[in-house]
This record gives C-alpha cells, structure tokens and sequence, in this order.
C-alpha cells in the first residue's frame, strides 16, 4: 500500500487500508507513537496498543467508508474531519464523526499521529 501523498487523501487511504483486512497494512497509515482513540474516553499510544485497537476494528464485519468534511494545512501538519461508517450490507454497524492530525514525513507522504474517531460526535466530553 502506498502512503498519501497528499494530505486530504488520508482518509481514503486509511479506508482502503481498512478494508483490505491486513493489520501490517492498516498500521502503515499511522505513526504509533501518536494515539488513537478506537472507543469514546479509551486512549492508546504505542504499537501494541495500536495493533490490538487495529485488531478490534478489523474484526467488525463489512466494510469501512470515509468522507472527508475537511483538511486544513499548514505545512506538514494537517488536520482532517471526518465522517465515517462501518456497513455489512445494509447493516451500519458503527457510524461516528472524527478528527484525525497527520504529519508529513521526510519522503513526502502522510501518516496520522492522531486519530480521535469519535473527536467531532456532539456528545464528546473532554
């Protein structure tokens, strides 16, 4: 899989990365010593952590869909908002409004070193 070049292409990429069901593939898209928050309130950082929150998620069935609401940037520092959706058939299985930050790395491409899934949901509490 190849990394965005590009960083409002993040959340497509991750999407894809999602559905190929490959953990070592999913984990690409992320810099582990960032967090990410796979359930409301549940921080993690680190790449075990990473890999057992990758792992939950992979083990929903269906397939994962994310819109981009927006991507600002300042150089290589991005910030997207997103909208997200995991369906088995017709099925919405889980649905939630995230804010993912993403870095540039050296070599040009986009990586997420946060990613608050749940982070734009109206009901978050800090």
């Amino acid at each position: 899989m190849n990394l965005p070049k590009r960083a409002e292409d993040a959340h497509a990429t991750l999407a894809a990365a999602f559905n190929t069901g490959d953990v070592a593939t999913v984990m690409n898209m992320y810099d582990v010593t960032g967090i990410i928050v796979p359930e409301p309130g549940k921080p993690v950082s680190g790449k075990e952590q990473f890999e057992e929150a990758i792992k939950a998620i992979l083990s929903i069935p269906g397939k994962m869909e994310i819109k981009t609401v927006y991507c600002l940037q300042t150089g290589n520092i991005a910030v997207g908002r997103s909208e997200w959706n995991i369906t088995d058939g017709n099925d919405v299985k889980i649905s939630a409004k995230g804010i993912e930050v993403m870095k540039q790395q050296t070599d040009g491409t986009w990586k997420i070193i946060i990613d608050q899934a749940f982070g734009a949901e109206a009901n978050l509490v800090a």
